[in-house]
């Protein structure tokens, strides 16, 4: 059994979206050895920095938020796509070329896995690659950048995705998974009435 661990790891230096300061994590000794018997750190750090699950309240006004998610989704098939030819935004053609299954979370590798540092003209999901998704019927859909969309108008993805109860996970790390189905395990942590969630994600290779 192989596992790979395909979550961003949080620091201060990490790349964050637009590479925005407010988005950085900011970590603070509150106490520490010697002086106190313990050393503790709080953490700062915005919901949509790192690996993270997007709920629909994120651009749905009416939209649910953490309360009402379930954990289920977040476990089971994931297949991950070959996609890193793709130049600027993944359309449904590309999509329409591998096996995708109703249930899928489908994780897209794009050029973003091969570099650390935020790129502006990141490759993202097309609005109609998003509808063509939703109509497949898959769980969820994750994506290599920290956005799902690069400066579209109204968040068309977001939209086709989130509003089919369809989750978006932002911010994976693909370099080094073969493009093939695995077992998926990516916990959101459980915070109360939030939009997003950090999320640990691994992929299993049986």
């Amino acid at each position: 059994m192989k596992v790979y661990d395909i979550s961003m790891t949080i620091e201060p230096r990490m790349a964050v979206y637009k590479d925005r300061d407010a988005k950085r994590p900011v970590f603070r000794t509150v106490a520490s050895q010697p002086a106190q018997s313990v050393h503790e750190t709080e953490l700062t750090m915005n919901l949509h920095t790192g690996t993270h699950v997007d709920y629909p309240r994120h651009v749905m006004p009416a939209g649910s938020d953490s309360d009402a998610a379930e954990l289920f989704p977040f476990l089971g098939t994931a297949v991950v796509l070959d996609l890193v030819g793709v130049e600027d935004a993944v359309g449904k053609k590309d999509l329409e070329e591998h096996s995708i299954r109703r249930g899928d979370l489908v994780l897209l590798k794009t050029r973003n896995s091969l570099q650390e540092d935020f790129d502006f003209q990141f490759v993202y999901l097309s609005a109609e690659a998003a509808e063509y998704l939703a109509h497949k019927e898959v769980r969820g859909v994750g994506i290599d950048a920290l956005g799902i969309e690069r400066d579209q108008t109204g968040h068309p993805a977001h939209h086709a995705l989130l509003g089919n109860g369809i989750f978006i996970i932002e911010g994976l790390r693909l370099r080094d998974v073969p493009a093939k189905r695995y077992r998926f395990v990516g916990l959101p942590l459980k915070i109360a009435g939030v939009e997003a969630a950090p999320l640990r994600a691994v992929l299993i290779e049986e």
